[in-house]
């Protein structure tokens, strides 16, 4: 772990459990935030067989020249969302990576927005290709993007 509370979990450890245990343990902080978390600035809040929501709060350092939030991190919130949940319904040894996503945006963020969450829920998972949604919320339920995503499924 490079800076405490930030890591990743090593692969035999995580390759042994089902994925509610890990994001379980995620969120209870038994295991390290992914560094992408620090980066980024966004947390696991919820989780639960087949549904995930992350934290994030929009700040200045993410602008794009137009003065809002780059768009690039509403895509990777909700492809962490979409992934995640997915993630949740696999047993140990499995694992999966995303094929594509599908971002719409509906509303700006900026530094003004306040706290956001991202909401990913499992649409199906088979034995090789998993899809969900997602869902990106300002803090008084507005939509400011959806998307949905296909990940492929496979044993690690």
């Amino acid at each position: 772990m490079s800076e405490a509370g930030y890591g990743v979990v090593p692969l035999e450890q995580a390759r042994a459990m089902d994925g509610l245990s890990l994001f379980k343990g995620l969120l209870e902080g038994r295991f390290p935030a992914p560094p992408i978390s620090k980066v980024l600035g966004f947390r696991v809040s919820e989780v639960e067989l087949g549904r995930v929501v992350f934290d994030y709060t929009p700040v200045f350092d993410h602008f794009n020249p137009l003065g809002t939030v780059h768009g690039g991190i509403a895509a990777t919130l909700l492809d962490s969302v979409m992934g995640c949940c997915i993630h949740t319904t696999l047993k140990a040894g499995i694992g999966y990576t995303t094929v594509e996503i599908k971002v719409n945006y509906v509303r700006a963020m900026t530094d003004k927005t306040g706290p956001v969450k991202a909401e990913g829920k499992v649409i199906n998972v088979g034995s090789r290709i998993g899809t969900s949604e997602g869902k990106l919320y300002d803090s008084a339920g507005k939509l400011l993007a959806h998307g949905t995503t296909t990940c492929l499924i496979f044993p690690i």
